[in-house]
Parts: C-alpha cells; structure tokens; sequence
C-alpha cells in the first residue's frame, strides 16, 4: 500500500493541470475509492481534495514568479475565472496573485511522500471475525470529527438518552459485542469534502428489524470485521490505537476498509480512574 500512496502522489503531480476527477486516482491506486480516501486521510492529515488543491495553488505559485500571466495561470489549473483563482489563492496564501508577482512573495506547499515509521516495535494485538447482518439501533447526531480528547458533542448526545430509549436498546441487543457501543459513519460524503463532520450513534447490536420511533436504525450488511482490542488511559489509548489502525496496520495488511460504519466499546475500569478497556471494530475485506 506504501509503494501504491507514492505511485498515486506521483500520478497527480503529472496531472496537475487536467481534470482528475477522484475516482479516476483511487482506481490507479488499485484498491475501492473509500479505502483510498480514508487511507489518505488519516496518513496525511487532509482530504484527497484538499492535497490536490493545495499541489496545484503551490504549482501556481512558482509559474507566477517565473512570468506567467495570472489569467493563463488560473485557467491553467482548472480555475473557470480569474476572479475565482484570486479568492481561492488568496484563501491559501494570504495574498493575491498579482502580489506573488509585484512583489515576489511566494508560499510552497511540497509533494508528499509517504513513510511509516513504527516506533518502538510495539505490536499490534487483532482479530478477524465474519459476522452477519445486523442493525446498529440507538441514538445519533452529526458531530464534528476529533481524533484527540473528549469530543463535547458526543458528550452531548449520550447524556440526552433517556431511560426509556435505554430500556428499548437493552431488550433489543442480542448480537455480540453485548456492549453499548459508538457507531460512526457516513464521515463528509466518504472523506471528499474538507468539512469534518460525520454520524455518531450511541446503541447496541441487534438483529431485530422493528425499532420504536424514538430510536435510530441502520442496518450493516454482513461482512468480515478486524478487532483492535486495547487498555489504558481513556481516551487516549482508544485514539492512539484508532490512529495506528490507519496509519500502520491498515496500509501493511492484506485488507482495505469497506464503505459501512465503524464501531468501538469501552468498559471503564472501576478501579482505576480513567481506565478502560475497549475493542474497536473496522469493516474490511480481504484485497484483490
């Protein structure tokens, strides 16, 4: 997966100046469009788009200090109108295009290349279960995505359940994990826009298909799950171990995510203060 990410950077730095529709990069990377992006994501800090718009304002920027007129620079990488190439350049660099020229100034956004790097040799403990069909059914909201500390909005949404949406779920839940769960999905339309919002459901697994009104429902098809169990301080083991789940597991492994919801449990340790065990659950299958 490595050698494909940097074969894929490489593809769009010949490309910068045609139109790549997404798609058409992520079948060059030879694995599902979802994978990619969400791969591409958690190892880059950024959405495929975002690296793609950054690359080609870098790009304008250095034609600009070497002459070029700012109306062939615009149309040059895909802009329909000056005026639009101005805002958007602006947005990214703090000034103008005429300025860069005027008073040759410049910011530089460089290629990326990817390395992993596993620091300390610490392993990675999981399994690989098949299980299937079932439906997520709790409660759930948009909340803004948050890969370090206690994200409020979640925070929100679990004290707003009520006792009786608590006992519609307990009667409900008969599919492992018996746990209450965090569900999330449906994450900026599959990571390809720049706003970072996504569904998060608190509830349980079931393979009942008659849920009440006060209860969301979504149903995950049936499909083979890798299980990253892990202990420690809570949150932050359960972030560190997501993190390394996409940015070193995933890439080095023979299996790519599939486009269903992800899901986590945590049981806090009564002993210990802000301690807890907790399993997370990633959709994947086995790559071609």
């Amino acid at each position: 997966m490595l050698k494909e990410l940097n074969a894929v950077v490489d593809y769009i730095e010949e490309h910068l100046t045609d139109n790549l529709p997404l798609e058409h990069i992520s079948e060059y990377a030879g694995v599902s469009d979802f994978h990619f992006r969400k791969i591409f994501f958690y190892l880059s800090g950024m959405t495929l788009n975002e690296y793609i718009k950054n690359r080609k304002l870098s790009e304008a920027n250095k034609d600009l200090l070497n002459g070029e007129k700012v109306t062939d620079v615009a149309f040059k990488y895909g802009y329909q109108s000056v005026d639009g190439f101005s805002r958007a350049f602006k947005k990214w660099s703090g000034f103008l295009p005429s300025d860069a020229i005027k008073k040759r100034i410049s910011k530089s956004f460089p290629k990326l290349s990817f390395i992993i790097t596993v620091k300390g040799g610490i392993s990675m403990e999981f399994r690989i279960e098949d299980k299937p069909a079932f439906y997520l059914v709790g409660v759930s909201k948009r909340v803004p995505m948050q890969f370090e500390g206690v994200n409020n909005e979640i925070v929100k949404l679990a004290q707003s359940i009520t006792e009786e949406q608590r006992k519609e779920m307990r009667s409900l839940q008969n599919i492992e994990p018996y746990e209450i769960v965090n569900a999330s999905y449906n994450a900026d339309a599959n990571f390809m826009k720049e706003e970072g919002d996504l569904t998060h459901l608190i509830g349980v697994l079931t393979t009942e298909s008659q849920v009440s009104d006060q209860l969301d429902k979504v149903k995950v098809d049936a499909c083979t799950w890798a299980i990253f169990p892990n202990e420690g301080p809570f949150p932050t083991t359960l972030q560190e171990t997501m993190a390394r789940t996409y940015s070193e597991w995933l890439p080095t492994s023979d299996y790519e995510i599939v486009n269903a919801p992800s899901f986590s449990f945590t049981k806090m340790d009564s002993q210990k203060e802000n301690y807890a065990y907790s399993e997370i659950w990633i959709p994947v299958r086995k790559r071609n």
